[in-house]
């Protein structure tokens, strides 16, 4: 009987869950720019980081350079950190590839993108992290219970949201 209520559950969460896929498009002039990582499933390179920003400047070859920046611990200093992001021109540039070490290359899908790309929420397709980020370093509460019950329904394990303690301007 146990076994019959475990199918079942696991059937429900299959049939009512939303896939985890990326938006259908991403300019990627539009994406440009700054952006506060507000809370987030961290990377193993991000673990311990707060009042994360992230600047992803688009290059002629078509590729965005990034630049992070972040408080690590309990440390007030500014650490920096370099890396590129390489869109897929054949999936709309929602689906991206981050490359933080030589050659490496991670999967980094465009899940969320507010229309006027105020905010976004940046995963992974096995879940592995999650990125929820804006424009300004906060968003209302509202706004951010909502993006939380849609990548959970996407089947991210929200409850490993961390925030990036950011303050409010």
């Amino acid at each position: 009987m146990k076994a019959v209520y475990s199918v079942v559950v696991l059937l429900f969460t299959l049939l009512w869950s939303t896939a985890n896929k990326p938006v259908n498009k991403v300019d990627l002039d539009r994406f440009s720019g700054k952006w506060y990582s507000l809370y987030s499933i961290p990377t193993m390179f991000d673990k311990g980081t707060r009042e994360t920003t992230t600047t992803y400047t688009l290059n002629k070859d078509g590729y965005y350079n990034v630049v992070t920046i972040a408080k690590k611990g309990d440390d007030n200093d500014l650490h920096t950190y370099k890396s590129k992001l390489f869109p897929d021109k054949n999936r709309n540039n929602a689906e991206m590839k981050a490359q933080f070490i030589w050659p490496i290359k991670v999967d980094y899908w465009v899940i969320e993108l507010a229309d006027d790309y105020s905010w976004t929420v940046v995963g992974h397709p096995d879940h592995k992290f999650l990125f929820i980020m804006s424009r300004k370093p906060t968003i209302p509460q509202t706004e951010y219970n909502e993006i939380v019950t849609r990548c959970k329904a996407m089947g991210y394990p929200v409850e490993k949201l961390v925030s990036q303690q950011h303050k409010a301007n």
